[in-house]
């Protein structure tokens, strides 16, 4: 629950841009500051305060008690010109909160905490369940002293700065490494070192950060009892369970927990329950799940009885459909059984584990302004620990990589290098992002990269902003009706299917866009093309060319096909040629514009 403190009409309808902004109703405290901030503070999770800092400062300052239950508070000024959140930064989501807020406003969010302001990933935000002395392991990291990272498997990663050296299970610690991090899905006993050590606040629903002193060493890891460690679990365990009708939630927890603990798994790395269709409405298991805050997956019967199974049963295969539920759930799920059917007389569980898997974005970066970058292009580039790229490409982003990023440049006419880059670090357990202008998948990194084979990681496609569209909204409106985009780049395609294509649009009366139009080398190209689409067009047909889209360099040309002059087009332009119903037109204070009407039926013509 958000709540926003109010102390007037303008911080009022303020916080109705914030509602906005976050896609949800907060609740209003408006009736004075002295009694709605206590209030705020006893019902709230988050509070939004429009008072003054100082104000806002003394009104709370009796009511702190600890940063794992206080709720997060974020202060903005009368001109919503910046953000600051006051109190629980990091655990309590104060920082994510004033970002997306000040992302909306387009303010300025003021961020004091240590992590966030040298641009390092906070050890308990990066949304695994965490235990351990996380103070100490980051003053560490902060203070470019020697830390450890162990993995029991290739869980891809933040960016991590120089003095932070990654090592996989079993590996020997360095002699002078202070502090360590132990991400793992196994038990792990810890010593408490300091009284800073995480007891038991809640970070995820159903999930609680640990007691250190109560757990046991299972996974073999490294292990020295006076070093500072935090244990990260990331999600990657899944439980089948079946059960009979009416088995209450109790006795499904009892036995998923002892089928976890006696297997020395981690409870805090569940990421899914999965069970056969025929359970999908079961009371227990749906609540189960639900007090786990995990999603209740469930596979047809017909599925399930597919799958090749060390323990199937006559029983199941009578009353659901498949010899087996608990271990062909999670086989279905695509993980690797490693806990084998565990049963009671009630119910049956069974675990696997999703394989640890790099991960590989591709990401359109628009036509070269930072605010046609999107926010998930940003936000992806910014949780990459590997960057790829053209190398302008690259250095138009080098702001948002955080220290310890590693990046791979290449040169122009490298992209089976660079998808070839991509993959391997990827592949090598990394979180990777693969940069390119526009969108990736036109004319750009997504079609080599999924060609190339990626099969083994993890891959999302970020759109971005194409030049097309970019082009399309400075001249107007010339894509408002139907419209091809073809490029006449005969590197990867043979001139004689360019040319067939472009006929093909120009008998069609479509709107072409014409990508990579002239070069150095290619200079015919261009009049090639619009030769063929003058046999199709009258010579009035309005032909226009932006050059550097978006940029400071930005310049438009609007001709007609009869007086337009290629030589004005280079590799960084691009051409739009519109249809036989494409205009231009007066705009604005004596702009003009292009426009290809969209034929509205209720417009007058």
């Amino acid at each position: 629950m958000i709540g926003q403190v109010t102390s007037g009409p303008a911080s009022r309808n303020r916080a109705d841009q914030i509602d906005a902004i976050l896609g949800e109703e907060t609740r209003r405290y408006s009736e004075g500051a002295v009694t709605g901030l206590p209030q705020a503070w006893a019902e709230c999770d988050l509070i939004v305060s429009h008072l003054a800092l100082g104000a806002t400062t003394r009104i709370i300052a009796p009511l702190l008690a600890s940063k794992k239950t206080d709720p997060g508070v974020v202060v903005i000024d009368d001109a919503g010109r910046f953000v600051v959140p006051l109190v629980g930064g990091h655990g309590g989501g104060a920082n994510d909160l004033s970002r997306r807020i000040a992302d909306g406003l387009g303010a300025t969010a003021v961020l004091t905490t240590a992590t966030d302001s040298l641009g390092l990933p906070a050890l308990d935000t990066l949304g695994w369940p965490w235990s351990g002395d996380v103070a100490a392991v980051t003053r560490a990291i902060l203070d470019g002293e020697p830390v450890a990272v162990v993995r029991t498997q290739r869980w891809p990663l933040p960016p991590l700065p120089q003095n932070v050296v990654v090592l996989d299970a079993g590996a020997e610690l360095p002699a002078d490494v202070v502090a360590r991090v132990v991400v793992t899905d196994r038990l792990v006993e810890l010593v408490e070192t300091s009284p800073t050590v995480s007891t038991s606040s809640t970070n995820r629903k159903g999930s609680t950060n640990r007691t250190a002193s109560t757990d046991r060493m299972v996974e073999p890891v490294e292990t020295n009892p006076t070093l500072p460690t935090v244990v990260l679990n990331p999600p990657s365990l899944v439980a089948g369970m079946g059960c009979n009708r009416g088995t209450s939630t109790g006795a499904l927890k009892a036995l998923l927990t002892s089928t976890f603990a006696d297997a020395g798994l981690a409870i805090e790395s569940l990421a899914a329950i999965t069970s056969v269709d025929a359970k999908a409405d079961e009371p227990g298991l749906v609540q189960l799940a639900a007090d786990l805050g995990v999603p209740f997956v469930t596979y047809p019967a017909g599925n399930l009885a597919t799958q090749d199974v060390p323990n199937p049963s006559a029983a199941p295969a009578e009353a659901v459909g498949t010899p087996s539920v608990a271990e062909a759930s999670v086989l279905a799920h695509g993980t690797e059984l490693v806990v084998e059917k565990q049963k009671t007389a009630e119910a049956t569980c069974a675990v696997g584990r999703i394989p640890a898997r790099g991960r590989l974005t591709v990401i359109g970066l628009g036509p070269g302004s930072r605010d046609l970058t999107t926010p998930r292009a940003q936000q992806a580039i910014r949780d990459a620990s590997v960057v790829v790229g053209y190398r302008p490409y690259v250095a138009q982003v080098k702001d948002l990589l955080r220290p310890g990023a590693k990046i791979a440049s290449t040169p122009m006419g490298k992209e089976e290098e660079r998808t070839a880059t991509a993959i391997a670090f990827a592949r090598e357990g990394n979180n990777v992002a693969l940069v390119c202008s526009g969108d990736p998948a036109i004319y750009a990194m997504a079609s080599p990269t999924l060609e190339q084979g990626t099969e083994g990681i993890d891959i999302e496609i970020v759109p971005g902003v194409t030049a097309s569209l970019a082009a399309s909204a400075i001249l107007g409106a010339p894509l408002g009706h139907d419209h091809a985009t073809i490029s006449l780049s005969d590197l990867h395609t043979d001139w004689d299917t360019i040319l067939r294509r472009v006929r093909a649009a120009a008998e069609a009366d479509l709107v072409t866009v014409l990508y990579n139009p002239r070069s150095r080398t290619r200079l015919h190209h261009l009049p090639d093309a619009l030769a063929i689409l003058a046999e199709h067009r009258p010579p009035t047909t309005p032909v226009a060319v932006v050059e550097e889209a978006d940029r400071p360099e930005q310049k438009v040309t609007l001709a007609t096909l009869a007086d337009f002059d290629p030589a004005v087009v280079n590799m960084n332009s691009l051409v739009v040629v519109g249809s036989s119903t494409t205009v231009y037109l007066p705009a604005g204070t004596g702009r003009t514009v292009m426009v290809t009407p969209r034929d509205y039926h209720w417009m007058n013509r």
